[in-house]
């Protein structure tokens, strides 16, 4: 029921520490936006021995915070278009993961592969090009108090990717209306609820073309009557193709649209499967014991 990303896959150690040249891609992280504006949100065609490739691997990721283990050897695979929850009790290292995979909390060892390139997380340029293709949402939106709605998704596009404010502004547009908020464009974020920022937030990250979306409990700061709005954004996606890695506690949600759920606890992957394995009456795992708990919570 487990499932951990082949060493092949990922790549094999040599003694310097670094991948061998044979498995190595050459050139490292490449600007995955040349030539893709005009089909942006379409995945493009792949052949079959990439479709093999996880979209996304984590292998052995492990994270002390001063004397505590966060995360104890972490490994998890996603493939291209597949939407994986991650769940857990409070404590058990969702977050740090999440954060770790984007190098926002770098791990203290472990390897990042995005289509079978590993990621080395100690060049700038590398990590730069990485989280332009791994878009993460966080659970307080992260929005620019200062600018309007369709300022906080074009600044990117005009500080990264060096499009013209025009340009820009055009695709920031587009984003906001894919995810239902093209009349409210300019609007600032205090007078925006927390449904509509958090969808901000997702137009932003999709305006950068991402082949990965890492969400870390996009809806836990939200008044209950908000989430069905935020959870309406990330199944549009999910139908879309979109390849998502999602830590959240919505579990009628995971059951219904989660390729795979992954349990984690105390910083470790105790088990995972898909929602039919780990939520069957009777199965009597540790998934179907958390869940039952957060029902006679609520």
């Amino acid at each position: 029921m487990n499932e951990t990303p082949h060493q092949a896959e990922c790549g094999r150690e040599n003694e310097a520490g670094m991948t061998s040249a044979a498995d190595r891609p050459q050139g490292g992280f490449t600007d995955s936006s040349a030539g893709n504006d005009a089909g942006h949100g379409q995945q493009p065609a792949t052949s079959a021995r990439e479709s093999a490739t996880p979209a996304l691997a984590a292998v052995n990721i492990s994270k002390m915070l001063g004397s505590r283990l966060i995360l104890d050897s972490v490994s998890i695979s996603i493939g291209r278009g597949e939407l994986k929850v991650i769940i857990g009790p409070s404590g058990a290292g969702k977050s740090t993961f999440l954060q770790s995979i984007n190098c926002l909390i770098p791990p203290d060892t472990g390897q990042i592969f995005l289509e079978g390139r590993e990621l080395n997380m100690h060049d700038k340029h590398d990590l730069r090009m990485f989280r332009q293709q791994v878009g993460m949402i966080f659970q307080d939106f992260n929005l620019f108090d200062h600018l309007s709605a369709v300022d906080n998704v074009s600044v990117a596009l005009r500080k990264v990717r060096g499009m013209s404010r025009k340009d820009a502004h055009k695709r920031a547009m587009s984003e906001l209306d894919r995810v239902g908020l093209a009349n409210r464009a300019k609007l600032y974020p205090a007078e925006l609820s927390g449904g509509q920022k958090q969808r901000v937030a997702f137009a932003r990250a999709l305006a950068m073309d991402p082949k990965v979306l890492l969400l870390d409990e996009p809806t836990s700061a939200l008044d209950p009557e908000l989430v069905g709005e935020v959870l309406e954004v990330i199944r549009y996606l999910a139908k879309g193709g979109m390849t998502m890695l999602m830590a959240t506690h919505q579990m009628d949600f995971a059951r219904a649209l989660a390729n795979e759920i992954i349990f984690m606890e105390q910083g470790k992957v105790i088990e995972s499967g898909s929602p039919a394995e780990l939520l069957a009456p009777g199965s009597n795992t540790r998934t179907m014991d958390f869940c039952s708990r957060l029902d006679l919570e609520l």
